[in-house]
């Protein structure tokens, strides 16, 4: 029965593709000297936020994920970031893999709001694989799952994701807005002659900024 060991050597940025992309480099060793004749890769893509610090100018960004500093020792837990796949070519020994980490900057999604957040440092991560291994048996092929405890972590430089949303979505970001809301504010902006949402958008937040005063 094949057996096989992951280990994520780097994660980049893709800068080529048509969305914002993060490429993980995977090494696979496949350890009973076995033929794998193809593979069925699935991966979790986890944070494990406890395990770094945050400083004061990051705290702000956080507060909707996890509330103040003073809950974060019940509220700092590890969450999904995002499922992966990918279809490897058969192989003896070991071989080398590209997988996509397929991003997102909508800030409905926690992912990308804790990402935002961060300032510098790394973002701890946790890959947990699964998938299907074809391989020649006795009788002809078989086919097996790979364990669930395959596992493998890395920490990402916060400077990568950065580069990548600066790639995509330069000075920019997004949000979602409910229809009755983004009717009301077109007709705010338009109204006033404003060129662009940004413009609408800023002119209400010295109002709410007071209010919340």
């Amino acid at each position: 029965m094949t057996s096989l060991e992951f280990t994520v050597e780097d994660i980049v940025p893709e800068p080529w593709s048509v969305a914002p992309n993060l490429v993980a480099k995977l090494h696979i060793e496949e350890t009973t000297g076995e033929q794998v004749h193809a593979l069925v890769l699935r991966a979790q893509v986890r944070i494990d936020a406890h395990r770094r610090g945050y400083s004061a100018d990051e705290e702000p960004g956080l507060l909707d994920l996890f509330g103040p500093r003073r809950r974060w020792t019940e509220t700092l837990k590890p969450f999904l970031w995002m499922h992966a796949m990918a279809t490897v070519q058969g192989f003896t020994g070991a071989t080398d893999v590209d997988l996509v980490l397929p991003c997102t900057y909508d800030f409905e999604v926690s992912g990308a709001k804790y990402l935002h957040a961060l300032r510098e440092g790394t973002i701890p991560l946790e890959l947990l694989f699964s998938g299907t291994v074809f391989a020649r048996g006795s009788t002809g092929f078989s086919v097996t799952q790979i364990p669930w405890d395959r596992e493998a972590r890395y920490e990402l430089p916060v400077r990568h994701w950065r580069t990548l949303m600066d790639h995509y979505f330069p000075n920019a970001g997004w949000l979602r807005l409910e229809r009755g809301t983004l009717d009301a504010l077109n007709r705010y902006k338009s109204t006033r002659g404003m060129t662009s949402w940004d413009e609408a958008l800023t002119s209400l937040l010295p109002e709410s900024e007071e209010a919340v005063r």
